[in-house]
């Protein structure tokens, strides 16, 4: 599957694939895209492990009011380490075997992978200045 997303600097409508050999960028100006897709028990291997930027997995529920709330953070944050990262959403409630692979115990919980490892965890809804510093610490920004 793919998602259509709208280049934030020339407008172009884009699709962006779940899954490819490099980082998404749009076809008429070539500025990175955001790579923002969803993923289950069925689909999360795939679609995580097979990326080198690293991945981004937001563990998360619609009945979550911090969920909620973190959700729109994400994407800014996504949008602007386009081709430098990748999110990977996941419904803890439509996944329960991923939920139990990362022994999620709360969610929010944000876990960094780099080349399918583990390299930092998040738990909890944080403001976009702490998401920001965590994920600048963690990538070396």
């Amino acid at each position: 599957m793919s998602a259509v997303v709208v280049c934030g600097s020339c407008e172009t409508k884009n699709r962006v694939p779940e899954v490819a050999a490099g980082t998404p960028r749009c076809a008429a100006c070539k500025q990175p895209l955001p790579w923002i897709v969803e993923a289950d028990d069925n689909t999360f291997a795939r679609v995580a492990d097979s990326t080198k930027v690293p991945v981004l997995v937001d563990l998360w529920a619609v009945w979550c009011g911090p969920c909620r709330m973190v959700s729109p953070i994400l994407a800014e944050i996504a949008a602007e380490r386009a081709g430098r990262i990748k999110l990977v959403k996941v419904d803890v409630d439509r996944a329960p075997r991923t939920q139990a692979s990362f022994v999620v115990k709360a969610i929010p919980t944000l876990v960094l992978l780099n080349k399918g490892v583990e390299v930092s965890r998040q738990t909890g809804a944080l403001p976009k200045p702490e998401l920001d510093a965590w994920l600048a610490q963690v990538l070396g920004d």
